[in-house]
């Protein structure tokens, strides 16, 4: 990052949206100041359109004045309960707001709101590096005004609050999560006394809903290395609270001198692997959830040693849960990241093996328009330590994907759905919807599948009849 200087800063706010706030501010002698992340990235160099704007005094009056002086093409939103307001013009969203001094009761996070000075309006910020301010009035116009150091822990990259961090995380608990999730997206360090305070505090992230938990989640998993946040979570015991189903994972049993390996840091490392591939926050979740089931079918077996029979299947199951207690999205998102949990052995077991035309093509037909997606995850899920096998493993999955665009380019769907259908059955034999008519389509299914017989007619006329016949079904039924 640079050390800006007062100078630096007014070039770099030499724009004419900032000019025009200071307009409209000093034509109400009222001072103002942009804050926050804009001006945290203005140091790190990073783009940013989220501009929030200070006011000593009515934010609203100044944003209905900037709405004047800009003309028609500003659109202003005023939020009276909030004493705030909006002002979008062209591309950017302004936001305003009067400097405040809040304080807050044990049992909510909504903070008792009183007018307030700049300093106030500071104190009350979660991180000294948001913290930060830069007057816009002419006489200052660039003037930094940074009363916690924020610029110095720019520069040695750490997250710290400005004031006692048990006074702010107990405050609102929502901020041990932003501070984490800064940590994670900005790839700082969270400051010592900070981060025991996150431990401290841990148990107050029960007063949060769960759609600001989840929201600020999905925020850390959109990071480049979301698993340095999950680490946090974990180690600051905020993970826990929030999803016991994946901090249960961090142990490591040993049985006659057999032991399994760590499942929680093996999920980071699968997490991780997807993430270079794939901006999918969905497919994101699911190489979060992949394993998640492994805790509950653990198994010890003289023989086989350390098992976890079905841990997909129970994954598959515990994936609705918390998708349902998050308040994540309960419709395909949920569904999506089911499937793919339940699946995720699927290509492993088929690498694992000789690759036949047969399981590639159950797997096309289970997985569907979801294929692609499953198979990073299953290729991210490739960790072993044992080079050899590692690469038999990929060198598999290579062949794998092969036979999949072999079948993709001949139509698969048509190819792997019977020509012959329920309805074409039903009325071939005078039946009703019933359990006889699944065990045909099923049975004509899965010849397909096999590759048993040809996707024609004829031949699935004929099996169908012979089939029919052993079950004892007749036309006359």
């Amino acid at each position: 990052m640079k050390i800006l200087t007062n100078t630096e800063l007014a070039q770099l706010l030499d724009i004419d949206i900032f000019h025009k706030i200071s307009e409209a501010a000093d034509s109400l002698s009222l001072e103002c100041y942009v804050v926050g992340g804009y001006v945290r990235d203005l140091f790190l160099e990073r783009p940013s359109d989220d501009i929030d704007i200070v006011v000593v005094g009515s934010g609203i009056n100044i944003a209905r004045r900037l709405c004047k002086i800009l003309g028609k093409k500003a659109h202003l939103t005023v939020f009276s309960n909030f004493g705030t307001a909006q002002v979008k013009y062209r591309n950017l969203e302004v936001e305003f707001v009067g400097a405040r001094r809040e304080s807050y009761s044990q049992d909510s996070r909504k903070p008792f709101v009183e007018d307030g000075t700049l300093e106030d309006d500071q104190n009350r910020r979660d991180f000294t590096i948001n913290a930060l301010a830069v007057c816009l009035n002419k006489e200052r116009f660039g003037e930094l005004v940074d009363p916690f150091n924020g610029v110095m822990d720019l520069e040695d990259r750490i997250i710290a609050t400005p004031l006692d961090p048990d006074i702010t995380f107990s405050d609102d608990p929502l901020r041990m999560l932003r501070c984490v999730r800064f940590a994670t997206r900005l790839n700082f360090y969270i400051e010592d006394e900070t981060f025991q305070a996150l431990s401290r505090n841990a148990d107050r992230i029960k007063i949060i809903s769960n759609e600001r938990v989840q929201e600020e989640l999905c925020k850390i998993m959109m990071c480049k290395h979301p698993s340095i946040g999950f680490m946090y979570l974990h180690e600051s015991g905020l993970l826990e609270k929030i999803l016991p189903e994946l901090s249960c994972m961090d142990i490591v049993e040993t049985r006659n001198g057999r032991a399994h390996k760590n499942n929680f840091h093996h999920t980071l490392e699968v997490l991780e692997n997807t993430c270079k591939v794939s901006d999918n926050l969905w497919l994101r979740w699911a190489a979060l959830f992949h394993d998640i089931g492994k805790p509950q079918s653990k198994r010890w077996d003289n023989v086989a040693g350390w098992t976890f029979h079905n841990h997909n299947i129970i994954g598959a199951h515990m994936v609705t849960d918390i998708f349902r207690r998050l308040k994540l999205p309960m419709d395909s998102k949920m569904k999506y990241v089911r499937k793919l949990v339940e699946l995720h052995m699927r290509p492993i077991a088929i690498a694992d093996d000789i690759v036949t035309d047969s399981a590639v093509r159950r797997l096309i037909n289970d997985a569907g328009e979801d294929i692609d997606d499953l198979m990073i995850l299953c290729e991210a899920d490739i960790t072993s330590k044992n080079a050899v096998r590692k690469q038999k493993f990929l060198d598999n999955f290579k062949i794998v994907r092969e036979k999949l665009q072999e079948l993709k380019r001949k139509d698969y769907r048509r190819l792997l759905q019977p020509v012959i259908d329920g309805n074409e059955i039903m009325t071939m034999f005078n039946l009703k919807p019933s359990k006889e008519v699944g065990i045909l389509k099923q049975y004509l299914k899965a010849a397909v599948l096999d590759n048993k017989v040809p996707n024609e007619r004829e031949p699935l006329l004929q099996l169908l009849k012979e089939k029919a016949r052993k079950m004892g079904i007749t036309k006359d039924k």
